[in-house]
């Protein structure tokens, strides 16, 4: 499992013109699920994104998670996370879980995202997605399981 968060000031995410998430001060997570995911990683990388300690605390230091600030997450599909770009000049997509798989895989951790978090917001699984976003920092980390 990769998931890229970037720290945002607002989010949203459109699908057909029309508005489906929308998050402000939080984080934006691009989800990509691999063949190899299971349930215990979902339950790990859930509690991990939570509380990965991504914003300032009052002496300007990463201390603070995105529990501890009470921001929105925007949660993203993004099935070419899973590429493996390592050679050539085109990705590799043999690592990613097929979409069936995937799909009932991020559905149950955005499950584990809820139940642990108030402020959810999500795109469309499969869907052509349009996601914007005002990066805050930049502050971006790739977390990987």
């Amino acid at each position: 499992m990769k998931v890229l968060i970037q720290r945002v000031s607002h989010a949203s995410v459109h699908v057909d013109n029309a508005l489906v998430g929308e998050i402000d001060q939080g984080v934006l997570a691009l989800i990509g699920i691999e063949k190899h995911d299971t349930d215990a990683i979902l339950q790990r990388m859930a509690d991990r994104l939570l509380a990965y300690r991504i914003f300032p605390d009052a002496d300007g230091k990463m201390n603070l998670s995105l529990k501890d600030i009470g921001g929105g997450l925007l949660a993203i599909s993004q099935f070419t996370l899973a590429a493996d770009t390592r050679k050539g000049l085109r990705p590799g997509f043999s690592s990613a879980s097929p979409p069936k798989e995937a799909e009932i895989l991020f559905s149950t951790f955005l499950g584990y995202l809820n139940e642990r978090h108030a402020t959810v917001a999500t795109g469309q699984f499969g869907a052509d997605m349009k996601v914007s976003l005002l990066n805050d920092g930049p502050v971006t980390f790739l977390l990987e399981m």
